[in-house]
């Protein structure tokens, strides 16, 4: 084990854990990963010592304005984007349906917007009720179930003058499938339309830049990138400014403020902002964003060849079938197959007893899970986080060897 991983593993306390009599190896990371000790000392830190409402006149409350901003700064840096472009929530299936609901205001009958078969259900289901509530017309674009990719013919066939928005998931959290989120943007740029990028998945993996994605509105969740529970909204200023989001009247109406109702979840916000400097502090580079994306490029390197020695190793099981683009295509480190014979929560709860933690199911990507072929019992689901070894790998390969 390299002196850089083992370095990033000290920093996660859950590692200690052991189960079975063996220490945990998390390959549930597509589903929320663990978090640095550093993230919830600052969570601790601002509850213990600063915990206050916001704008007013008494230390703490000047305090927690000043953690608010610098957590927003950070998550901008994230981005790529300006601090009054990013907005907190509770998560990004919330946030997606705020912001659904904003937009819907000025859509009606004639109007259309665009999803796909291959996202999470939380790009889906906003815009669904839209298309109920104001009577849109929702155009769906197909999966190629074979290759994990969407249709490039239907998608470009469902965007068209008519189109106000397109939903695309910039990786899939079933699949791990990446998808050409620029390439979309301009057809629908082309078109006058919208774009919404659910990038929970994607933030992870690959450092987000939501201008050269062609997002106008892009979603993601700290707690999938070593943070707490919170979702983060980017929204272009200009788009942002002009939304007809419901808010209170006594509330502020500049951004991003406009687009955050009540008190928000302050230590969530602070923890959010650590877990960025938490990646930062992996690379090197003059800037916050600089040092982010040389991390990013460790990561990246770590995850494909980690994806790869998974791969590789599982397709050699007896029973074990793979789904979704191969090593070498544009994915993320997470693989997905099941066992023949084999239920997925039983596959999960053997291996769970053996210490390795993977998630089962459909990850509400149940149209993705539906177009495989598959049933109600879904997929299991491995992912490769910053933490993951060569060992944890190789011994999960093993156990399901076993079974």
């Amino acid at each position: 084990m390299s002196g850089r991983l083992q370095s990033v593993r000290a920093s996660f306390p859950a590692l200690g854990r052991v189960e079975g009599g063996n220490p945990v190896a998390y390959f549930d990371g597509p589903g929320g990963t663990q978090v640095p000790g550093i993230v919830a000392d600052a969570m601790r830190d601002y509850l213990l010592h600063h915990n206050a409402n916001t704008h007013w006149a008494y230390p703490t409350s000047a305090e927690t304005d000043a953690a608010l901003a610098g957590a927003r700064e950070r998550l901008a840096d994230f981005l790529n984007a300006g601090p009054d472009e990013v907005a907190f929530g509770a998560n990004m299936t919330t946030l997606a349906f705020h912001a659904a609901r904003a937009l819907g205001r000025g859509w009606g009958p004639g109007d259309e917007i665009v999803v796909t078969e291959l996202d999470h259900h939380a790009n889906v289901a906003p815009w669904q009720a839209v298309a109920r509530e104001r009577g849109v017309t929702l155009r769906m674009v197909k999966l190629d179930p074979a290759r994990g990719l969407l249709d490039a013919g239907d998608l470009a066939a469902a965007v068209g003058p008519r189109t106000r928005l397109v939903a695309i998931g910039a990786a899939s959290n079933a699949l791990g499938t990446i998808s050409d989120v620029a390439a979309v943007s301009a057809l629908a740029r082309k078109a006058g339309a919208l774009v919404f990028v659910d990038a929970v998945h994607y933030a992870p993996h690959v450092l987000a830049d939501a201008p050269a994605l062609g997002a106008d509105l892009l979603a993601c969740s700290a707690y999938k990138f070593y943070g707490p529970h919170v979702g983060v909204l980017y929204v272009r200023r200009d788009l942002g400014a002009a939304l007809d989001v419901p808010k209170l009247a006594p509330a502020p109406d500049t951004m991003p403020e406009r687009l955050e109702t009540g008190t928000l979840n302050h230590e969530g916000i602070v923890g959010a902002g650590a877990a960025v400097d938490f990646l930062a502090s992996l690379g090197g580079g003059a800037t916050r964003r600089a040092r982010l994306a040389e991390a990013f490029g460790w990561l990246h390197a770590r995850g494909t060849a980690l994806l790869e020695r998974l791969w590789s190793g599982l397709a050699s099981v007896d029973g074990v079938r793979l789904y979704g683009r191969p090593p070498g295509a544009a994915r993320t480190p997470t693989v997905a197959f099941t066992v023949r014979g084999r239920a997925s929560g039983a596959v999960a709860r053997s291996l769970a007893a053996r210490g390795l933690f993977v998630s089962h199911g459909d990850f509400y990507a149940a149209t993705v899970v539906e177009r495989l072929g598959l049933g109600a019992d879904g997929l299991v689901r491995a992912g490769c986080a910053c933490y993951t070894s060569e060992d944890e790998v190789d011994r999960l390969i093993d156990g399901v060897r076993r079974l």
